[in-house]
């Protein structure tokens, strides 16, 4: 099965643009600012090259699309073969275009973020289990190992700083509670966000995997 590309934590690249946007240069006029910065977004201005994101970003905008599906990420990377699984993400959630669940893959930018598309995966986990879809599952799974791999790096970093360093832990512990038995993990979650918030709830305990033929 093809892999689709899906995000981790992708952080917007600052713009090093030549003037701010929505500050018009003398005799600009608000239209002629606006298409400026829209171009410069795509790497349009003088003596520019568009970068390979912003060659995504220009190709995005001229489909239109209200939903980036597997099969249109798929086609994104057939036409963008010199672009990395990177640079095609950031590309793609810099759009603001909406993302199919295997292609937004985890965000873990806040907590919130993380349970969503946590649950959306497991959503598309649950229906590859029933329809017997193994491969499929092994994919998804592959996703969340991905991301808990790239947290627990995170986490282990001697440049991390302690605040840091104990979101990335506490992250990373969700992402195992979610492969270690995943039709759970709604339930623990709700509970562990309360324990975190501070509200009265006993903290979740580890449970057992329930499924072992979903781990393989």
């Amino acid at each position: 099965m093809t892999r689709p590309c899906q995000a981790i934590v992708v952080t917007k690249e600052d713009e090093n643009d030549a003037s701010l946007a929505g500050e018009l240069t003398p005799g600009e006029t608000e239209t002629e600012s606006e298409q400026s910065n829209e171009s410069r977004r795509y790497g349009q201005g003088p003596g520019r090259s568009p970068s390979k994101k912003q060659r995504i970003l220009a190709w995005l905008a001229a489909r239109n699309w209200d939903r980036v599906t597997e099969v249109r990420a798929g086609e994104i990377a057939r036409t963008f073969p010199d672009c990395s699984d990177d640079t095609r993400r950031a590309a793609l959630l810099e759009s603001g275009v909406p993302l199919a669940p295997l292609i937004q893959g985890v965000v873990q930018d806040s907590y919130q973020h993380l349970e969503e598309t946590l649950g959306a995966l497991l959503a598309e986990y649950l229906a590859a289990r029933e329809s017997g879809d193994a491969p499929r599952r092994q994919l998804i799974r592959s996703i969340v190992i991905q991301a808990k791999d790239h947290t627990e790096l995170a986490a282990h970093n001697p440049k991390t700083h302690d605040l840091k360093r104990a979101v990335k832990l506490e992250m990373a512990l969700w992402l195992r509670t979610w492969l270690e038995n995943p039709p759970v993990f709604p339930e623990w979650a709700e509970l562990r966000r309360r324990h975190i918030s501070g509200a009265p709830a006993e903290p979740p305990e580890h449970r057992p995997e329930e499924h072992p033929a979903d781990a393989e």
